[in-house]
Formats: C-alpha cells, sequence, structure tokens
C-alpha cells in the first residue's frame, strides 16, 4: 500500500470515529467553555467589529460547534468546517440561530472554502493537527496561510499524547510549525509552554502557537503590477489577458477544474470566450489600434472567423448561449484563432526573471468542430486548461475591485501611445467607453417576459422578499447587487414589489433575511424554470457563477446555498452593506 493510501485511509477512519460517537464526543465537548479550552491564546481572541465589517473566522475541525457558538456569539462571522456528517448536523443544531455557515469540507484540500473566496481575520485549528499525516502537513500549512487576510491570526493547538480508542495520530511540534511559518511569511507571535488538557486526561498536553500575517505574504500584488506598468509590451495582449482572468476570477469561482500542487486550472475556452467579448467593442466598435506597428493585424481576427462574427455583440456571447450553421463554425474558428494568439503571445512572453518561469501555462486540447453547440461548461473545457499559481488566482479574486481599473488605465494609455491612434485623434472617453464590460446594463428582459407570461397563464407570482403578491408594477431585483458584483444570471434575479427593491438598494441581503426567504426563491426558481433548455441554462450558469456546486448540478437547493456563500463572500471582498 503506498504511502498516499496509507494517509487517506487514516483520514477516513478518523472521520469515521467521529461520525460514529458524535453524540458521546458532542457531550463531552460541550461540557468545557470556550474559555476552559483556549485560555492560553486570550490575549488573541477576536475583538468584535462592527455589523458592517465583523471579524470572519474560520474553526477547521468545529466538531458540534462549541467554539463556533462562541465566536458568533461574540458578533464574529463564522464559517465552520466539520468532515465527520453527525458532528457537523449536531454544530448546525448547536448554531442555528447563529451567523454560522457550516462546509463539509477538511484539510489538506479545504477545497470549498478556498472557493469562497474569502479571506478570515482568525483561523482556527483546535485538536485538528495531530490527525494530519507529517507529508501532507507543509500542503495544509500554505493552504491556512494563504486564507488569511493582512494582519490576520492563524491559530493552532498541538496534542501531544496518543489515542487509545481507534483514533490514529502523528507526532506535532512546534519547531515543525516554526518552519513552515518561514517558508510562507508568517510571524510567530505566541507559542505557549505545554499545558494541562482540560478533560482531565493525565497523559494528553496541549501547546497553542499563535501565527500573524503582516501583509498578503505572496508577493502576488507585487507581480500583478510589474505586469501592468513595468513589463515590456508591444501591444495590449498582455493586459487583455490579465483583464479576462480578472473578470473570470471575479464572476466564475466554479470555474476551477483542478487545484493540485499550488496550481489551479480553469477551462482555456473560457479564457477564449472572455477574450474575444473584452475585444468585441475595440475593435468592432472603435477599431481603435491594439499593436506599436501599425502594419500587423492582430492574430486573432481572421476572415473565417471574427470577420464571420461580427454582426454578433458582445452580450450575445454569454453563458448558455445556442448557435448553429454558419454561426457556430465561425464561433469556434475564432476561439481557435483567439487561443493561438494567447499562447503565441502573453502566455508565452509574461515571465517572471528567466524566460523559462512563466507565469502562466495551458494544457490544450484537440477540438473537433461542432454544427450546433452550447456555450457550457463542457464545450469550454473541451479546449484544454488554462493553469496559473493558486496564490494568483487568489489574489485575482480578491483584489479584483483594485486591480481592474489600474489594468484599464493602462490599457488606455498604451493605446493613446499607437500612432494610427493618435493620427485619429480619438477621443479619451472613447477609450474606455469601447472597454466596458460587457455586462454594463442591468439587463432582466428575460426575468420580466418569465414573470408576465406566468401571470398572464394565472400563476400568482410572489415578492421572493415578503411574499407579497405583485401587481403590474413590479421590480426584478439582483440578489448580488449589480453595483458590485455585475451580473445577470438567471439564479441572480429574483421577482419583487418595487417598493422593496427600492428600499434594498445597492445592498446584499442579510444572513437571516436570505434564510427566511428560501422557500419562497426556490418557488421561484421551480416555476420559472421548468422546460430542460431553460434548466440547462439556469444551472450552467449558476455552475460557473457560484462556489462549491459540482459541475453536473441539477439541485435548486444547492444553488440556493451556493448563493449564500457567494453573498458573504462578497459582502467579505467588497464591504457591501446589508439589508
Amino acid at each position: 500500500m503506498t504511502l498516499h493510501r496509507v494517509s487517506v485511509f487514516a483520514v477516513n477512519q478518523n472521520i469515521n470515529f467521529y461520525h460514529q460517537n458524535a453524540l458521546n464526543l458532542a457531550d463531552s465537548y460541550q461540557q468545557l467553555t470556550f474559555g476552559d479550552v483556549h485560555a492560553s491564546w486570550k490575549p488573541y481572541w477576536p475583538v468584535s467589529g462592527d455589523q458592517q465589517h465583523p471579524v470572519r473566522v474560520l474553526d477547521v475541525g468545529a466538531g458540534s460547534g462549541r467554539d463556533a457558538k462562541w465566536f458568533a456569539e461574540h458578533g464574529c462571522d463564522v464559517f465552520a468546517v466539520e468532515p465527520a456528517e453527525s458532528l457537523r448536523r449536531l454544530g448546525q443544531q448547536h448554531t442555528e440561530d447563529l451567523e454560522v455557515s457550516w462546509l463539509d469540507d477538511m484539510l489538506p484540500e479545504l477545497k470549498k472554502v478556498i472557493d469562497l473566496g474569502i479571506r478570515f481575520d482568525l483561523i482556527l485549528v483546535s485538536a485538528v493537527w495531530m490527525h494530519i499525516a507529517k507529508s501532507e502537513r507543509k500542503r495544509a500549512f500554505r493552504k491556512l496561510a494563504n486564507l488569511l487576510a493582512a494582519n490576520g491570526k492563524l491559530v493552532i493547538s498541538l496534542r501531544h499524547g496518543s489515542f487509545s480508542d481507534g483514533r490514529t495520530s502523528h507526532g506535532v511540534s512546534v519547531e515543525e510549525l516554526e518552519q513552515f511559518a518561514k517558508d510562507h511569511a508568517l510571524h510567530v507571535c505566541h507559542k505557549s509552554e505545554r499545558y494541562a488538557d482540560a478533560m482531565g486526561r493525565d497523559d494528553v498536553q496541549w501547546q497553542t502557537v499563535v501565527f500573524n500575517l503582516p501583509d498578503d505574504g505572496t508577493g502576488d500584488l507585487t507581480k500583478v503590477r510589474h505586469i501592468i506598468v513595468n513589463d515590456c509590451k508591444s501591444a495590449t495582449y498582455k493586459l487583455a489577458l490579465l483583464r479576462t482572468l480578472l473578470r473570470i476570477a471575479d464572476a466564475h469561482p466554479g470555474a476551477v477544474l483542478d487545484r493540485t500542487d499550488g496550481k489551479i486550472a480553469i477551462p482555456l475556452g473560457l479564457v477564449g470566450l472572455y477574450w474575444i467579448r473584452q475585444f468585441k467593442r475595440l475593435i468592432d466598435i472603435g477599431d481603435i489600434q491594439q499593436n506599436s506597428n501599425p502594419k500587423l493585424g492582430l492574430g486573432f481576427v481572421k476572415s473565417n472567423g471574427w470577420h464571420k462574427i461580427k454582426h454578433l455583440g458582445a452580450d450575445d456571447l454569454s453563458i448558455g448561449s445556442i448557435f448553429t450553421s454558419q454561426d457556430a463554425t465561425a464561433l469556434q474558428e475564432t476561439l481557435k484563432d483567439t487561443l493561438d494568439t494567447i499562447i503565441q503571445n502573453p502566455v508565452k512572453f509574461t515571465y517572471i526573471g528567466n524566460k523559462e518561469n512563466r507565469v502562466f501555462g495551458v494544457v490544450r486540447k484537440t477540438k473537433r468542430k461542432q454544427s450546433s453547440l452550447i456555450v457550457d461548461s463542457a464545450f469550454l473545457e473541451s479546449y484544454g486548461q488554462f493553469v496559473l499559481d493558486e496564490s494568483l488566482w487568489d489574489c485575482l479574486r480578491i483584489y479584483h475591485s483594485w486591480i481592474e481599473p489600474l489594468v484599464v488605465n493602462q490599457w488606455v494609455r498604451e493605446m493613446q501611445s499607437y500612432s494610427r491612434n493618435q493620427e485619429r485623434s480619438i477621443p479619451l472617453q472613447t477609450y474606455y467607453d469601447c472597454l466596458i464590460w460587457v455586462d454594463k446594463d442591468h439587463d432582466t428582459r428575460e426575468v420580466r417576459k418569465k414573470v408576465d407570461a406566468l401571470r398572464q397563464c394565472g400563476t400568482v407570482i410572489q415578492s421572493v422578499w415578503s411574499g407579497s403578491k405583485l401587481s403590474d408594477q413590479y421590480h426584478v431585483d439582483h440578489c448580488l447587487p449589480f453595483a458590485y458584483w455585475p451580473n445577470n444570471d438567471r439564479w441572480n434575479l429574483l421577482p419583487t414589489t418595487t417598493k422593496e427593491n427600492l428600499n434594498k438598494k445597492d445592498r446584499l441581503p442579510k444572513s437571516k433575511r436570505l434564510h427566511e426567504s428560501k422557500d419562497r426563491i426556490l418557488d421561484w426558481w421551480q416555476t420559472a424554470w421548468q422546460s430542460e433548455q431553460e434548466q440547462i441554462r439556469f444551472f450552467d450558469e449558476a455552475v460557473l457563477s457560484l462556489p462549491n456546486l459540482p459541475t453536473q448540478c441539477r439541485n435548486f437547493e444547492d444553488v440556493f446555498e451556493a448563493m449564500g456563500l457567494q453573498v458573504k463572500g462578497v459582502k467579505s471582498r467588497l464591504l457591501v452593506g446589508e439589508w
């Protein structure tokens, strides 16, 4: 049996123990208070933030929810991770009236947590580290470090003492953690002496180590700034690729296909599609030069591809769109030409130091042309994978709203420097108008058509927020406000009264309000999107835009849970007010 299989077996054995013994374990856990267990690092206990900026806490191995409950009762926004189903269920019951989001996840992957795109002010790993095999700890520590917000604290408790009940454990030491901290630019701000077990077991002692992240800890912001400002450019291609990735990272957390060894992979076809969408206005409307040599054309603008989809607007090239006949052929040809250009130019020439140290990678697949197609996950994945560092992807997600304006401004400056653009005396506003992203409008037309059609058939449509019957004068609300997160997907568009929507403004629904509206939101989705084609589009949009949904998701309740997590993520990243 390989080392990896042994490790996986041990992990599953431990999870099964906690699952099978949940009631007894929960009873013993709840007999102790938070203060009993965590007194050794009391100076670092989180101080409650205000309601708009609560302390964000990640409790890894949350068990039956004792610590998660304490954090929530002290004003924190808590995410509790517990892989043992029975314990997690008890924890959910224990915290059901509090601001706690429960996730079925575990170290070292923490995939579902990472997909949230949230950085945490405090991460607690209590009575967990001894269960992680030594071969997995470096990876686990990296994952935890990358989830910290600036000045965030990582708290790890170490159990010294073995088990006699069937659970497996591995030796632990402060020295091991200190080395990991050095590797990931974390500062050790507290390490306790060994102290007695709060449950009175003589053969068990504990230590607690607290780490601090003084900055983003990755250097990725510096890397991104170098690409934007200092990198040599003979065309706007590097900026175009960076903006493409920024947009995908912000809009499509569900697009991640794989996370392995600090790398992530997203659908190569999605990168090509977004590249095409952002150049549509620049080329077809503005005819604005995009390189320093006016005699050179653009590698992705060719007669058999781009010129045959000129009649399509950027908004036509969206997830869920259907293409047939000549349009399908021309779009596939354009994607091929676009990917050739991306691979041969910005991917090849964006590197740090040595030319072989490329920032981006591509795994391309041979693609057979289709006579008709749906722009869905399967189609976009069929072109291959685009690969970049996980930390860089996370940086693009977290700091999207700060980085994108820098990219756009630099792109405008580059275009202004090109001779043909100077000769035409293109107004400054024209450059910015042509760089406006495709989803610039509150496009609620399809949903309004659906509401009107249902009402004409006698179906009573209610406001999802209050249950009030809708009159002829109603609104369609973006659950996640368009001003902060431009998204016109069907799951995000909800019927409501005019008064409620005007009162909500550009705010996010509070967790309590969203929970109270769950049945009405599910009822709306199930009523509105009944046909096979409608559901294909609904779920394809949701899978790419929301965290933690499987590729073949066809469950409205799963979409609702993912929507709630996305609300929390947008609130965390963009500091949006609540309603």
